[in-house]
């Protein structure tokens, strides 16, 4: 039911109905509509194939099936992609990402989950790019803090010591904090050592 009482207003409004017109189909009052669509309530299990039939929908779209199996699915390619990333086959995690965001073009978790991946294999220039794409998509803020750690690192990496600064004093006060990586910045970390603290951001400390 998780979806059930925006899809019943979107359904009803693209079907030009007041919530008196859909009261009178199923003899309730109009208040109970709007309870529904509100959330307050649920209708009847019952109802719902009336309520489809209404909308000319099926009862899988009206509570929001289509919407959770996405999302299910979302999760369980970045899961996939994890995996492939923790035993170290980062071109099968790419693969997975790529694959994915020809579905989900739009999706920032997607977008970042690929460029966490080029970041992996030392592709910065691509992964900087996407970042910078998928950032102002995302709506995650922890997701949103990890990747401006990360961006950080591809910046100095791509020789951005002033962009890296300047992004890392944004941060905010959590585990990529800039209490952390800002003398990082500032001790002229070789390559090795930049893709060592990038791996620590999107992997954790593993080995």
């Amino acid at each position: 039911m998780l979806f059930l009482s925006e899809n019943l207003k979107k359904h009803r409004l693209l079907k030009n109905l007041t919530q008196e017109d859909v009261a009178a189909y199923l003899n309730v009052t109009p208040q109970s509509v709007s309870k529904w669509e509100r959330g307050d309530s649920y209708p009847d299990i019952t109802s719902l194939p009336t309520l489809a039939n209404i909308f000319e929908t099926s009862i899988d779209l009206l509570i929001g099936m289509d919407t959770i199996r996405a999302e299910e699915t979302r999760l369980k390619i970045h899961e996939t992609a994890t995996e492939c990333q923790r035993n170290g086959d980062y071109q099968a995690a790419e693969k997975t990402y790529r694959s994915a965001l020809l579905i989900y073009p739009n999706k920032p978790g997607m977008i970042l989950g690929l460029a966490g991946t080029l970041a992996l294999q030392g592709n910065a220039e691509e992964a900087i790019e996407l970042i910078e794409r998928g950032l102002p998509l995302s709506i995650n803020e922890k997701q949103k803090a990890t990747t401006r750690a990360l961006l950080c690192f591809l910046y100095l990496k791509c020789k951005k010591a002033e962009k890296a600064n300047a992004l890392a004093a944004t941060l905010p006060h959590i585990r990529e904090s800039r209490e952390v990586i800002q003398p990082l910045l500032s001790k002229g970390l070789t390559c090795d050592e930049i893709d060592t603290n990038i791996k620590t951001i999107l992997l954790g400390d593993i080995k």
